[in-house]
């Protein structure tokens, strides 16, 4: 038996089976000199990966046209087949291979890599959108080569716990969450989006454990504690038995707080805040008001782009919008507009190779470079809005000027909507996510211009600080409570009610019952969190006064270091709340 402690990233404990999950066999290339008397092998396992990967697709081409796919399902494989089976390609490898007599994965991956420089390079943006393509033929002659069995995560049919080094949103949209009962990742930090689709699913999951995948062997049995961050390899019987008896705890615990549900978020001396409930996918809609969400206050939109990991249609686009509307009924539903780069990457439409991608091509600075998209979006979004409450925000706003421009593109696409005859919302509150420190210094200027703001505490905290949050090393260090963030919350806040516009939060600090009497100290009007937090936060506001939550919040702006900060907090919830968990992931 052993034990590895990570990061807690979404509640619950589960027991099973670990799942080895390799997300890319071409990190596993070995690169070396072959003799000459070798080349014609090795040419000949080409050719035989080859034909075991065309015949792959061709497998893949029927299955989709069998159960009657999309046409642009069916034109990928179609596409992929022509350039795997392309004369010219075969020919570019082998004289690579016979000219530089060097080990045939080498060859294909050199090549490959190669080849999708110069399509980045191309000003043709179509060219650029093969990238994609070219990638994926490259891993698939790669695992046929190096006899790698590629288990898709969609296909799972047993309980397992995944264990894997990184995954992609992608990947945890895609796979059969049916099966996957937990998760166990050596990279990732709470504020991951990894974490957030996790708890958004309700998989307990242990992230930044750095070698865990090479300390659990596939098959092993493993307790995953989620509330903890504990990782327990090949328990004794008895370390079971516990887990169980916790396990039964657990799911008791969560079941009294569901009684809540129905009880308005009100302190004791009469204080409201709404709490919504923060959603990826569509059919996340129907679940939230089980955990009585008031809305939603964060529908991450680019979600729908990275599950198909390509670009979708206006008329998909308006029906999923619908669709969650329609599900809240009169209901609030803040739509984020697509939120792409950084550590969320499409493939079709961006590289993966920027420099700095935190602080690069990626969120409303994409959509304001590519307006046809962007304009797509929002037209989907106005004619959507007339079946329901919708709100529109824009994120990771740095000022005034990208504002103005995207509200100037929003009148482009309203007027669209008109020469096409086609209803839309026409008095659609428009928000601002304030989430770069120059928008919290500016937050004055920018309320002028702002139906609402949403704080998105993840990319704040870890902009002010400059620290990478999907970094396990200096995960540490992306602090909420640090002074820094403290002294920016209360100045977005003040500031968006000096213009009599409400400010709410979205990002991960609102769904912590720690901060709850803070944020309520600190003036927030709507918090915004995974659904499953909304009953641990709801018990701390009603039992909370806000006379006490005042004297807090200005004691914490006193602090000088994150530290202080939380052993304040701590102490503070263990007079007032001495029987609730001082954290939901501890």
């Amino acid at each position: 038996m052993k034990t590895i402690i990570g990061i807690p990233a979404s509640p619950g404990i589960v027991i099973g089976k670990a799942f080895q999950h390799i997300e890319n066999a071409m990190n596993e290339v070995l690169h070396y000199i072959i003799q000459k008397d070798q080349v014609e092998s090795e040419w000949k396992r080409f050719l035989e990966a080859q034909a075991e990967a065309a015949e792959e697709i061709r497998t893949l081409h029927n299955h989709l046209l069998e159960n009657q796919a999309s046409k642009e399902q069916v034109d990928i494989l179609e596409a992929h087949l022509m350039m795997l089976e392309d004369q010219d390609f075969q020919d570019q490898i082998r004289a690579y291979l016979y000219e530089n007599h060097q080990n045939i994965e080498w060859v294909v991956q050199d090549m490959c890599f190669a080849m999708k420089e110069r399509l980045l390079a191309s000003q043709d943006p179509f060219l650029q959108e093969r990238v994609a393509d070219i990638d994926d033929i490259c891993r698939r002659l790669i695992y046929k080569l190096l006899k790698v069995q590629r288990i898709s995560l969609k296909d799972l049919n047993t309980d397992v716990i995944l264990v894997c080094h990184d995954l992609l949103p992608s990947d945890i949209l895609s796979m059969n969450r049916e099966r996957v009962k937990g998760i166990v990742m050596d990279e990732g930090s709470r504020t991951s989006h990894t974490a957030i689709l996790a708890r958004a699913f309700g998989i307990p999951t242990v992230l930044g454990l750095s070698k865990g995948t090479k300390e659990i062997k596939p098959g092993e049995e493993l307790v995953v504690n989620g509330n903890s961050g504990e990782v327990i390899i090949r328990p004794e019987q008895q370390v079971v038995t516990q887990y169980q008896w916790a396990m039964v705890q657990y799911h008791k615990s969560v079941d009294e707080l569901l009684s809540l549900w129905d009880i308005p978020a009100e302190t004791k001396d009469g204080y409201r805040v709404s709490l919504k409930a923060n959603i990826e996918i569509p059919q996340e809609a129907a679940q939230v008001a089980h955990f009585g969400a008031e809305g939603i206050g964060l529908y991450r939109s680019e979600f729908l782009f990275l599950a198909s990991g390509q670009l979708t249609k206006e008329e998909d686009q308006y029906c999923a919008y619908c669709q969650v509307l329609e599900t809240m009924g009169d209901l609030p539903v803040t739509i984020r507009t697509l939120d792409i780069g950084g550590d969320k990457l499409l493939p079709e439409l961006m590289a993966e190779d920027e420099k700095n991608p935190l602080l690069g091509w990626r969120a409303i600075r994409f959509s304001l470079s590519r307006p046809d998209l962007f304009k797509t979006q929002l037209r989907a979004l106005l004619r959507a809005g007339v079946n329901g409450n919708l709100r529109i925000m824009f994120p990771m706003i740095s000022g005034i000027e990208e504002l103005e421009q995207a509200l100037a593109i929003l009148e482009e696409a309203k007027a669209e909507c008109c020469k096409k005859k086609l209803a839309y919302g026409e008095a659609i509150p428009v928000g601002t996510m304030i989430e770069i420190p120059s928008a919290a210094m500016t937050a004055d200027i920018l309320a002028e211009r702002s139906d609402f703001f949403s704080i998105g505490t993840n990319d704040l905290v870890q902009y002010t600080l400059a620290v990478d949050r999907g970094n396990e090393k200096v995960g540490y260090l992306a602090q909420p409570s640090h002074p820094a963030v403290l002294r920016l919350l209360k100045q977005i806040i003040d500031q968006a009610h000096a213009r009599n516009i409400k400010a709410a939060m979205c990002g991960e600090l609102a769904g912590d019952p720690l901060a709850a009497a803070l944020l309520l100290g600190l003036g927030l009007d709507e918090f915004s969190m995974t659904a499953q937090a909304i009953p641990q936060v709801k018990r701390i506001v009603r039992g909370a006064d806000m006379a006490s939550c005042q004297a807090l919040a200005q004691e914490a702006l006193r602090c000088t270091s994150y530290q202080q900060v939380i052993l304040l907090l701590e102490a503070w919830m263990s007079k007032h709340f001495p029987q609730t968990p001082l954290d939901i992931n501890k």
